[in-house]
């Protein structure tokens, strides 16, 4: 079976993720290119080691009303950009949006596929979770499930490579003379993943997220996400293995670990890890959760999401062993 693929913004670090999963895809075919500063180049002048098969392939100016047939469109564009073109895609294409403007929006799924593949399954239109929420609320989710730490405190301390910024950098901090041998805290107080890290933790615990505190940092490495979680709660180490074993049981793309998790386990693939560490005399819980942040919290997760969407086995061309060292 042939799926018709087409991704918007593939020049970008998410998109060309997303470009090198497709291209290895069992069942997908990427027909379709698009992104605004690399329009008019083929695939090969932007990715030189492409397949032959796709290097000639076009990449067009993106324009929605133009979209030859597709089965699936990925759009990889950065928040802010995605909301006003894609309400004018056709209602037969299947959309992932990898970007944010689409999350906990109505008539968008929250494509957060290891917690809620059931949510998935079926739906058309897909809002993928920002990256970080991918590492905190994976580690999160067991515990919040089952009654385990309050959700009112939740203390979010997360480190990510510089690529979670995309391919053009944001601005000057993101550079390699600023950001090699340096540690940057950075969106203190209102950094836009909070509300949707938020939101899933009141759905899943059935209280307020009120009290969460989420400050990321910049570390100087190319891929990579390790949230480090603090949580009131007289569960134990023991008891929190447990849960997040039950919770995850069965899916494919989650493993939980007795030790602490490192970002190179993850490298290049779609898994993510999860641990914790509990001390119930203290009344504290430290869940740990680590992804790659263009796998799992990117374009791995969003083709996991296309996997879901169009019947497939939700493993399809997400087999791949992470890179190593």
């Amino acid at each position: 079976m042939s799926i018709r693929v087409g991704i918007v913004g593939i020049s970008g670090f998410g998109g060309g993720e997303a470009l090198r999963l497709v291209a290895s895809h069992p069942s997908f075919e990427l027909v379709y290119a698009a992104g605004d500063g690399s329009a008019g180049s083929r695939l090969v002048d932007r990715f030189p080691g492409v397949s032959p098969k796709l290097a000639g392939l076009v990449i067009e100016k993106w324009e929605p009303a133009a979209l030859p047939k597709l089965d699936v469109l990925f759009a990889s564009l950065p928040t802010g950009a995605s909301a006003e073109a894609l309400a004018r895609v056709s209602k037969d294409v299947k959309i992932v949006d990898i970007g944010g403007d689409h999350r906990y929006v109505d008539g968008w799924a929250y494509g957060l596929a290891d917690v809620w593949p059931a949510e998935i399954v079926g739906k058309t239109r897909i809002a993928n979770p920002g990256c970080f929420p991918a590492a905190a609320l994976t580690a999160l989710a067991p515990l919040l499930a089952g009654k385990l730490i309050e959700p009112g405190n939740i203390v979010i301390d997360a480190k990510t490579g510089i690529s979670g910024a995309g391919r053009g950098g944001g601005d000057s901090t993101f550079g390699y003379a600023e950001s090699n041998e340096n540690l940057v805290p950075y969106g203190l107080l209102k950094h836009t993943h909070m509300p949707e890290m938020a939101k899933t933790i009141e759905r899943l615990s059935g209280g307020s997220a009120a009290g969460m505190v989420f400050t990321p940092h910049l570390v100087p490495m190319t891929r990579g996400i390790l949230a480090t979680i603090y949580c009131r709660g007289r569960a134990t180490t023991g008891q929190c293995l447990e849960a997040a074993r039950r919770f995850y049981d069965g899916r494919a793309f989650v493993r939980v670990t007795d030790r602490p998790p490192q970002t190179k386990w993850a490298t290049g693939s779609n898994l993510a890890f999860v641990s914790y560490a509990a001390d119930p005399e203290r009344n504290l819980v430290i869940a740990m959760g680590v992804v790659d942040n263009l796998g799992k919290g990117a374009a791995g997760q969003a083709v996991q999401n296309a996997n879901l969407i169009c019947g497939l086995p939700e493993t399809a061309g997400l087999d791949g062993a992470p890179v190593w060292p």
